[in-house]
C-alpha cells in the first residue's frame, strides 16, 4: 500500500477514499451474513477470505486502494480497543491464583516458544510475533493487535490467521477425543479447552461437548487469555523500540548493509519500503512504549468490570467490534499476493503444528497438577 493510504485523510484526500470504504462495507456485509449461515468459519477468516478474492481477482483497482489502504489498520486498533468490553475482571478473579497462575504461564511460555519456533523455521521477526500472539493469545483478534505493532506483510497477516483458524479447528476434533482417554471432569476439561484452544468461537466448540459446566470454566479462561493481550501487546511495543534503536544504530556505522530482517531499514514491508536510518529513527521516536489502543482496551476492561454499562450497550459494542475487525481483515485480504502466501505456507504449517502441540501439553500438565 502506498504512502498516501497511510496518512490520515485530510480534506483534499476524502474522496478519494469513499470508494474504498463503501467496498469494505460491502464485504462486511457479506461477511456477516455468510457467517450466520454457518458456525466453521467465523466472520473474521471470513472477511480475510473475502478481502484476498479482492485482492487477487484484478478488481482490486487503483481508485479502491486509498480508503481501503488507509482504514485498514484503524478499524483493526478500534475492534481491539472494543474487544476489552467482553471482559470483566471480578469473573477472572472469580478463577483462583491457581488458574489465574496457569493462564499467565501458559500465555507466556507459548508466546516465547511459538517466537522462538518461528525463528527456527526460518520466519521473518514479524511474522514469528504475529505467530507467537495468535497461538498463545486469542487467534486471529491477537494478531490483529500485534499487526498494529510490528511492521509485517499482509501475506504474514494473513499466513498467521490461516494457520490458528486451521489448527484450533482441529483441535475442536482432537480435544474431545484427547478428553474421551485421559479422562478429566467437566471443570477440568473447560479448564484445559480455554488454555490450549485459539479462537473464543472454537473455545466454545469444543467445551460444550462436555456439557455447561465446562463451557462455563473455558469461557472465562480463555477470556483471561485475552486480557494477557494488553501486557504482552506493551512488551513487544517496547521490544520493537529496541529494535528500531538498534537498527538505527547500525545504519549510522555501516554504511550501505543490506537488512533481510524484518522491522529493519531496507525491507519492502505491505508494499511500502522501510527506509534508512532517518526513517528508522523516527519510526522508533514514533512507537509509544505503550500503543494507545492498548490503552483503550484496558480502558474498556475497566468500564466493563465497574458494570456501569448496560446488557444492551454490551451487546453493541459486541456487534460493533466483529464489524470493525471484520472490516480490517478484509482490508488486510485486499493487500495480500496468493501466490506468494502458497509459496510460503508450509512453514508457517509446520510452526502451527508446533505450536499448538506446545500450548496443548503445556496446558494439559498444568491442569493435572495445578487443579
Amino acid at each position: 500500500m502506498g504512502d498516501a493510504s497511510s496518512t490520515p485523510p485530510r480534506d483534499p484526500q476524502r474522496r478519494a477514499w469513499v470508494p474504498g470504504l463503501l467496498v469494505m462495507a460491502g464485504g462486511v456485509a457479506i461477511t456477516l451474513f455468510l457467517a450466520s449461515l454457518q458456525t466453521l468459519l467465523g466472520a473474521l477468516v471470513l472477511a480475510l477470505l473475502l478481502g484476498m478474492l479482492l485482492g487477487n481477482s484484478g478488481l482490486y483497482t487503483a481508485s479502491l486502494r486509498p480508503g481501503i489502504g488507509g482504514g485498514t489498520k484503524r478499524l483493526l486498533r478500534a475492534g481491539v480497543v472494543l474487544l476489552g468490553l467482553q471482559l470483566a475482571l471480578p469473573d477472572i478473579l472469580a478463577l483462583g491464583p491457581q488458574v489465574i497462575l496457569l493462564i499467565v504461564a501458559c500465555v507466556v511460555l507459548s508466546f516465547y516458544g511459538t517466537l522462538w519456533l518461528g525463528r527456527r523455521f526460518g520466519l521473518s521477526r514479524s511474522a514469528s510475533l504475529l505467530m507467537a500472539a495468535g497461538f498463545s493469545i486469542c487467534g486471529a483478534s491477537a494478531v490483529a493487535g500485534m499487526q498494529g505493532i510490528v511492521e509485517a506483510d499482509d501475506d504474514e497477516v494473513a499466513s498467521a490467521v490461516a494457520m490458528v483458524t486451521l489448527y484450533g479447528s482441529l483441535m475442536i476434533i482432537v480435544l474431545p477425543l484427547a478428553n474421551a482417554a485421559i479422562g478429566l471432569d467437566a471443570t477440568r476439561f473447560g479448564v484445559w479447552s480455554g488454555l490450549a484452544v485459539h479462537e473464543v468461537a472454537q473455545v466454545v466448540a469444543v467445551a460444550s461437548t462436555a456439557g455447561t459446566v465446562a463451557l462455563a470454566s473455558a469461557t472465562v479462561v480463555k477470556l483471561g487469555r485475552v486480557l494477557m493481550l494488553a501486557p504482552v501487546a506493551a512488551i513487544a511495543s517496547i521490544g520493537e523500540r529496541r529494535h528500531s534503536s538498534a537498527g538505527l544504530h547500525a545504519a549510522t556505522t555501516e554504511a550501505g548493509t543490506v537488512w533481510p530482517n524484518a522491522s529493519t531499514p531496507g525491507r519492502t514491508t505491505g508494499g511500502r519500503m522501510v527506509a534508512g536510518s532517518s526513517d528508522t529513527g523516527a519510526a522508533r521516536r514514533s512507537t509509544p512504549v505503550v500503543p494507545l489502543f492498548v490503552v483503550g482496551f484496558l480502558t474498556m476492561v475497566v468500564l466493563r468490570s465497574l458494570g456501569v454499562l448496560p446488557q444492551p450497550a454490551l451487546d453493541i459494542g459486541r456487534t460493533v467490534t466483529t464489524i470493525l475487525l471484520a472490516a480490517g481483515m478484509f482490508g488486510l485480504g485486499a493487500g495480500i499476493d496468493l501466490r506468494r502466501l502458497l509459496r510460503t505456507g508450509g512453514r508457517f504449517a509446520a510452526v502451527g503444528a508446533a505450536a499448538t502441540t506446545l500450548l496443548a501439553g503445556l496446558s494439559l500438565l498444568g491442569v493435572v497438577v495445578l487443579t
